[in-house]
């Protein structure tokens, strides 16, 4: 299970928040990451908390952008340690990581109109986010939350091909 949202704050590199962590693609999560208490009316094994945050500005010179991918330790928690849960969960963190990309190519490709610029960044994004959202939601349905151990493989795997055909947009700062 996963939750997502966005952050629209700016955080200069060494002012991190310590509850953040960025993705990472040599650095995959482990289960001290996840601090939160977890909820005692559920029966999901774990959830994920990542955010895509985002921030732009603007003017008659152009515009410019900062995008991050992070999971946040205090709001992910666990109730049941196992490695397929943790292979579940990193996957939607991963999840995360190629909606920013996908953002970057989106905003790199984008022809910037100062007069539109608000509006045209805003659908971009939205239109971005809810692919995020669906794609989290059509990952646990289709892997029944990782219990579908078959369903599951395939998606490390669409996962996998999809960060390693976006990785000329992994440099988003």
């Amino acid at each position: 299970m996963t939750k997502f949202f966005l952050l629209v704050l700016f955080f200069l590199p060494g002012n991190q928040p310590s509850n953040m962590i960025d993705w990472k693609a040599d650095r995959k999560l482990t289960w001290k990451d996840f601090e939160a208490k977890p909820l005692a009316q559920t029966d999901n094994a774990a959830l994920t908390s990542s955010n895509i945050n985002f921030q732009f500005g603007y003017g008659p010179n152009g515009f410019r952008y900062s995008i991050t991918c992070r999971f946040d330790k205090s709001r992910s928690w666990v109730k049941i340690k196992t490695d397929h849960i943790l292979a579940h969960e990193q996957g939607h963190f991963d999840i995360a990581e190629i909606h920013a990309r996908k953002l970057k190519k989106a905003l790199s490709e984008y022809e910037y109109k100062e007069a539109t610029v608000s509006a045209d960044i805003n659908k971009i994004y939205q239109g971005l986010m809810k692919q995020h959202h669906e794609m989290q939601s059509l990952y646990d349905n289709q892997t029944d939350h990782s219990r579908n151990n078959e369903k599951q493989a395939e998606w490390l795997k669409k996962i996998a091909d999809a960060l390693s055909s976006s990785v000329a947009y992994a440099d988003y700062n």
